[in-house]
């Protein structure tokens, strides 16, 4: 199984606040542009949202893209969400997520754009769970891998840019140059009588862990750490947008980070010693969890929650279990559990749901990606037979 490298950390912040200096030098009332005197924030989805929201507070107006209960990988964005993102004083999105908020946010001349992976470090293709330096079980400490921790600034480099704030070409994401070894990711199809000697050859060790996926991973949500970075820069964006209520973004993104270091607490406690280490997800959401606190996600499908999976993988992934001891399937709520519940029937497993807190519904079991998120470490425990 490779070992995937990160995208540099010193890169990635280089754009977020790209066009913010230009701010500076506009009244108070001028950076705050709402008719109420408000921030006007347009965030792209869910997690975004309870970002601006968290660290905003009464001085922000968040409208979201994706509605809840919506499949946030399938959004269209229609022409009044287009117009009400051009009205905004600030956009924030996830680039790689959303395609058409991808194009959308390209196009607009809204005032000022942040791209939450451009305050935290990414992982080509998606991180290889549990095979960091540093992050396996093996090694006793349930440290996360130096590898995957963020950037000490936690905040947002570059400041000067184009007129309209963000410059779409590529965030400084610089590469290694340490070669992949291509395991999983874009190998030449091999043919059929290859493939199926060497799944029986490999056994476990042979399994596709990442599938195809073309750019970085953009599940950094899922990681709290990941996550408390993004607000850190976003708190940051926030305060140079709107200088005149600075102290409180600081104060609320304090208090934000302050929740997020407690959940990454309890996650890694949680999960130290459990009786397996490997769990099966419909997609590959949860990759920087699962290298985070050493553990070993398999995916029936890769980063695309709607993509098929062959048969060849439903095998693999029937051989896993059984010799890794997994018993359960988890399945998400806002795609079909269709695949995870034939998957779980033919090997005799139980499911259950592991929420990739992409919108809070109804179905959520929790009022906010927090709580949502303590109820997946539940849901992990015991699937994963935690001591």
């Amino acid at each position: 199984m490779n070992v995937r490298r990160l995208i540099p950390g010193t890169a990635v912040a280089a754009t977020a606040l790209l066009g913010l200096g230009a701010l500076s030098g506009c009244s108070s009332s001028d950076a705050a542009g709402g008719s109420d005197g408000k921030l006007d924030i347009t965030a792209s989805f869910y997690p975004m949202q309870y970002l601006a929201e968290e660290i905003g507070g009464g001085h922000v107006e968040v409208t979201t893209l994706t509605e809840p209960g919506q499949e946030p990988h399938d959004l269209e964005i229609s022409a009044r969400q287009t117009a009400a993102m051009e009205e905004s004083d600030l956009v924030l999105y996830l680039k790689g997520l959303q395609p058409a908020v991808d194009e959308a946010v390209q196009q607009s001349e809204a005032r000022t754009k942040v791209d939450a992976t451009t305050l935290t470090s990414l992982e080509k293709d998606g991180p290889e769970p549990g095979k960091s330096a540093g992050s396996e079980k093996s090694a006793g400490s349930g440290e996360p891998s130096k590898s995957a921790e963020p950037s000490k600034s936690g905040e947002p480099a570059g400041e000067h840019a184009d007129e309209h704030g963000h410059a779409e070409d590529g965030h400084g994401h610089a590469e290694e140059g340490h070669a992949e070894d291509g395991h999983g990711h874009g190998e030449e199809e091999k043919p059929a009588g290859e493939e199926k000697a060497a799944e029986e050859e490999a056994g476990h060790d042979g399994h596709d862990h990442g599938h195809s996926h073309d750019g970085p991973d953009p599940h950094i949500w899922l990681d709290p750490v990941r996550y408390a970075e993004v607000a850190k820069g976003l708190g940051k964006a926030m305060a140079k947008a709107d200088p005149d209520h600075a102290a409180d973004y600081g104060k609320n993104t304090d208090a934000l980070v302050k929740r997020l270091d407690a959940l990454h607490t309890k996650f890694e406690g949680g999960l130290r010693d459990t009786r397996t280490d490997v769990f099966i997800t419909t997609h590959s959401a949860f990759g920087y969890l699962a290298d985070r606190y050493g553990l070993i996600e398999e995916s029936i499908t890769g980063l695309d929650p709607e993509s098929e999976p062959s048969g060849a993988r439903i095998k693999a992934l029937q051989q896993t279990a059984k010799a890794d001891k997994v018993d359960t399937v988890f399945y998400e709520t806002l795609v079909s559990d269709r695949t995870a519940k034939t998957l779980a029937n033919d090997a005799g497993l139980r499911t259950d749901v592991l929420d990739p807190v992409e919108g809070i519904t109804d179905k959520s079991k929790g009022d906010d990606y927090v709580q949502v998120m303590e109820a997946n470490l539940t849901a992990l425990r015991t699937a994963l037979g935690a001591k």
